[in-house]
């Protein structure tokens, strides 16, 4: 993914966009498909916008003596989450636990098989697999509503 500034020609709003990569802003961009959250016009252009660049993690700067250092921000990352966010995400991993259960592993074979299903060239079915964000962007185009799983899955063939 990459970030963005943006900013609206008529208000000069300015907004973050995230995005698959510059090609990705430059076709949603030709199609209409941004707009300010602001003022809702299309005409948006990436604003000027200081490169976020990390370093390595052994190539990070030695703290200067004389003042104190930013908190890291993996230290953050590695924060508990709190019980609530946790019980969460255990309800929502035992929820696709529980609907792949009565749906078929077809791997890579699932734009295909979504297609066929789409266009009656095949039984409807509730199918699960793998796709390339380009297969899955196809998809969406043509209509055939599909989405990701919301939590890591393991395929079975590479289950333990």
């Amino acid at each position: 993914m990459i970030v963005f500034d943006l900013q609206c020609g008529p208000q000069g709003h300015r907004f973050e966009g995230w995005f698959g990569s510059s090609a990705d802003y430059e076709d949603q961009r030709a199609r209409g498909l941004v707009a300010c959250p602001s003022c809702g016009s299309p005409d948006v252009n990436k604003a000027v916008m200081a490169p976020n660049v990390g370093r390595k993690g052994n190539q990070l700067p030695a703290p200067s003596p004389s003042r104190q250092p930013d908190p890291a921000p993996q230290a953050m990352a590695n924060a508990p989450l709190p019980p609530e966010a946790v019980a969460m995400l255990k309800a929502v991993a035992a929820m696709q636990a529980e609907a792949l259960k009565s749906s078929t592993w077809v791997g890579r074979k699932f734009a295909d098989d979504v297609r066929a299903m789409h266009y009656g060239e095949k039984d409807p079915a509730a199918i699960h697999g793998q796709a390339t964000i380009e297969e899955a962007r196809d998809l969406i185009e043509e209509g055939i509503p599909v989405a990701p799983l919301l939590v890591p899955f393991v395929p079975p063939e590479e289950a333990n």
